[in-house]
């Protein structure tokens, strides 16, 4: 009766070992975790690929919320966020089938340095990382809204930094890379005839 009852407890612990491994198989399934400074980008790697039109990137400060939408992935990088912002565009860049249109907190222009020291020098590496390529801004509010909405269809990454600066972070809608906006148009002006 002993040898049964041994035997009875090891096959429940091998059965709660295989259920506990089964349950590490999506990152729908699991809550986000902890990740190496490197493997943030080999998480990019993986899924840029994968990504595409109406799918988002945000790049964001260490206070950004953990939003709830079955879509939305957050990884911590443990990294500076221009460093995560410049690769993350860098590999955008590298890709054929997608483009990035960019928005960040309308707010970040109103923050003063007395509130928030490094706020004007990250202003400025902002502004010299991302050009004047149609940058657009929103309240922080409306962007959330709409990382919110577009988690309940599509994939966000989000991968958040060690940025302790409020209103900075910044989001990538991505848009299809080999198809512009000119061209759909025309596209459904001539559907329209």
């Amino acid at each position: 009766m002993l040898r049964f009852r041994k035997f009875l407890l090891v096959a429940a612990v091998c059965v709660m070992s295989a259920v506990v491994s089964a349950g590490k198989g999506t990152p729908a399934d699991r809550p986000p975790t902890d990740h190496s400074a490197n493997d943030w980008q080999g998480r990019l790697s993986q899924e840029l690929p994968l990504l595409g039109h109406r799918n988002w990137i945000a790049v964001v400060d260490s206070a950004y919320p953990l939003q709830t939408s079955s879509g939305i992935e957050t990884v911590e990088t443990n990294a500076d966020q221009i460093e995560v912002l410049r690769t993350v565009l860098a590999q955008i860049g590298n890709t054929r089938h997608v483009r990035p249109v960019v928005f960040t907190d309308a707010e970040l222009q109103a923050v003063p340095e007395s509130d928030a020291d490094g706020v004007s020098a990250y202003r400025e590496q902002l502004k010299h990382l991302l050009g004047k390529s149609g940058v657009q801004s929103l309240p922080h509010d409306q962007i959330i809204a709409k990382l919110d909405e577009a988690g309940q269809r599509f994939h966000i990454l989000v991968l958040k930094t060690t940025m302790a600066i409020p209103y900075t972070s910044v989001f990538i809608r991505l848009d299809c890379g080999y198809w512009t906006d000119d061209a759909e148009q025309r596209l459904r002006q001539t559907m329209a005839k």
